[in-house]
C-alpha cells in the first residue's frame, strides 16, 4: 500500500539546513543527543499526520506520496517552498523603553513574542534594540530525512494521531483515551488527566477545533465530532470523609 494523499501515516524525520548540514530538529533522540539539540520535555518518535494537512512543510508531504511503509527518502526544499526567503522589513529597531516596561532586559540571542510574532534580538545598542522576525530557517535551502513508519488504516487510530499530534498535553495516556463512532459521529472522551490541563481554555478550544478538522476532512464516515467531558462522583472520597467525622 502506498501513501496517498489524505492518508495518516507516522513518520519520523531529520532537518539539515544544506549548505551547512546542520541538524535543526530531528524525531530521533540518538540525533538530538549527538548534535547537542536534545530537548528533556520533548518526545522523540514518529509524528503522526495527514499527508497534505499542512502538518508538515508541503513539500515533503507532496514528496512522500507513492512511499510504502518503511520507505526512506531523502527531501531538498528550497527556500522558496521551505520558510520563505528572508524579509528585511520583518528585522526592526524597538525602543529600549518597550522591553523596560515588561521588565525585561534584553541581549543579543534572546528570544521574544510580539502580536504572535517570535522574534531574536540580534543587538542592544544604547537605547535601541534590533529584533529579526524573520524565521530562523528563513532563506536557508534544506535537507530532510524522512522515513514513513506507519500506514494508519484502523479509523479510531486515525482519530487517536490527531489527539497525539495537536493535544500538547504531555500527562494525556493517548490509550486511555474512549472513541464510540456512530451514524458520521465520533464521540471522543480523553483520559482524566485532560482535566488537569493547564493550557489557556483560547489554546484548548483552537486544540480540538484542528483535531475535529482533521478528521472530518479526511475520514468520509465522520461528520461530526464530539468531546465528551464527564465527572463522576467518587464513593470512596464520601466514605472516607464520613469516617473522618
Amino acid at each position: 500500500m502506498a501513501v496517498d494523499n489524505g492518508d495518516f501515516v507516522r513518520v519520523n524525520f531529520t532537518g539539515k539546513i544544506k549548505d551547512t548540514d546542520d541538524v535543526f530538529d530531528t524525531t530521533y533522540e540518538e540525533v538530538a543527543q549527538e548534535v547537542g539539540i536534545f530537548e528533556e520535555n520533548k518526545t522523540y518518535k514518529p509524528i503522526p499526520i495527514v499527508v497534505g494537512g499542512n502538518h508538515l512543510l508541503p513539500a515533503i508531504e507532496e514528496a512522500i506520496i507513492g512511499l510504502e511503509e518503511g520507505d526512506k527518502k531523502v527531501i531538498e526544499v528550497d527556500a522558496e517552498n521551505g520558510f520563505g526567503q528572508r524579509d528585511s522589513s520583518l528585522i526592526q529597531l524597538v525602543p529600549m523603553k518597550e522591553f523596560k516596561k515588561q521588565g525585561m532586559t534584553p541581549y543579543p540571542g534572546m528570544k521574544i513574542q510580539s502580536e504572535g510574532a517570535t522574534g531574536k534580538i540580534l543587538t542592544v545598542n544604547g537605547g535601541r534594540v534590533k529584533v529579526d522576525f524573520n524565521h530562523e530557517l528563513a532563506g536557508r535551502d534544506l535537507v530532510y530525512d524522512v522515513e514513513v513508519t506507519e500506514i494508519i488504516e484502523d479509523e479510531t487510530e486515525k482519530i487517536k494521531s490527531m489527539i497525539e499530534l495537536h493535544y500538547s498535553n504531555p500527562n494525556v495516556d493517548i490509550d486511555k483515551t474512549e472513541i464510540d463512532i456512530e451514524d458520521g459521529v465520533a464521540n471522543i472522551k480523553l483520559d482524566d488527566m485532560s482535566k488537569f490541563d493547564q493550557q489557556s481554555y483560547m489554546d484548548i478550544t483552537f486544540a480540538r477545533f484542528r483535531i475535529a478538522k482533521d478528521i472530518w476532512d479526511n475520514i468520509d464516515e465522520i461528520n461530526k465530532v464530539n468531546f465528551v467531558d464527564s465527572f463522576e462522583k467518587n464513593e470512596d472520597s464520601d466514605d472516607e470523609e464520613e469516617a473522618e467525622e
